[in-house]
């Protein structure tokens, strides 16, 4: 592995826990007109990593990464009784982090990463319940570059958050493939897909994925519903679709999805990940769409 090649592989390592991605920059809107309801759900994401080296060689680098993300919720059904929809039609996820990744061998990166968010509707000022903790680690076995007829990636990992009600580590598999110059696949969590490039140049590609995308913000001021306490408010959704991705440069894309879910939960919860309402549980359709820049 040459020294170029860490740094993306880099990248991976700080992010895979969510997305898999080697994005320097991205803007991304994204949108849920909910099924068999008036509610919908629309985010604005902003992500920033910047890679720090240490060396000349590049077997040592540092990361550090910010990332904002605005969700606009908003709740046209009736609703009962003490569900104030006004306090939970803006909520904000606020995130940094810090990593360090190092090559081992020859065609293998370990990496930790640490880092603080806050996930709260932010009615005032900023509580205890409204912060979260995170911390991976993570080991790649990289073979994009060195296996020139079937190149592969593998990539192992624990990802900890302190979310309310999962005090316990996430394990990750993720394994990707180019099986012909045109076709790549990747299985692994929160997204498994099969990518097709239209072109030798691969500024086009279309791909057929199953995703996982969720949201989650402590309420500041608690509901009282049907005599239970709603603490925070919370969605996950799985869904299947297209998507087209368009390169610009060979950094810089523009992408494009369009999937439906084939699971729904978007409800209100105690700290002990107890139900106290749903708000929509219909299978929906799920638009999102971007520009980034990549390495």
């Amino acid at each position: 592995m040459t020294k170029y090649i860490l740094v993306p592989v880099m990248l991976i390592a700080m992010f895979t826990m969510r997305s898999q991605t080697t994005d320097i920059a991205r803007v991304e809107y994204m949108h849920i007109p909910f099924s068999n309801s008036n509610n919908s759900v629309g985010r604005f994401r902003a992500l920033l990593q910047v890679p720090i080296p240490l060396d000349k060689e590049l077997n040592n680098i540092l990361v550090a990464g910010f990332e904002y993300r605005n969700t606009h919720i908003d709740i046209k059904d009736a609703v009962p009784d003490g569900f104030n929809v006004q306090d939970v039609s803006t909520l904000h996820r606020i995130s940094a982090y810090a990593g360090y990744v190092w090559r081992f061998k020859e065609h293998w990166v370990f990496g930790v990463k640490a880092g603080a968010r806050i996930n709260s509707n932010i009615a005032g000022t900023l509580v205890p319940d409204d912060w979260i903790y995170t911390a991976s680690i993570y080991a790649i076995n990289d073979m994009k570059k060195n296996s020139p007829t079937k190149p592969y990636r593998w990539i192992f990992g624990l990802d900890y958050s302190s979310t309310p009600g999962r005090n316990f580590p996430l394990p990750l598999v993720n394994y990707y493939r180019e099986f012909h110059p045109n076709w790549t696949y990747t299985l692994g969590v929160p997204k498994t897909n099969v990518r097709h490039y239209l072109n030798d140049s691969h500024k086009d590609a279309l791909q057929a994925f199953v995703s996982l995308d969720n949201f989650f913000a402590n309420i500041q001021n608690n509901m009282i519903i049907d005599g239970r306490t709603a603490e925070n408010i919370s969605m996950t959704i799985i869904m299947g679709g297209l998507g087209y991705e368009h390169y610009f440069t060979e950094h810089l894309l523009y992408y494009a999805y369009a999937t439906h879910s084939i699971s729904n939960d978007f409800r209100l919860r105690n700290n002990d990940r107890d139900d106290i309402y749903t708000i929509n549980s219909d299978n929906t359709f799920y638009f999102r769409t971007g520009v980034k820049f990549k390495f």
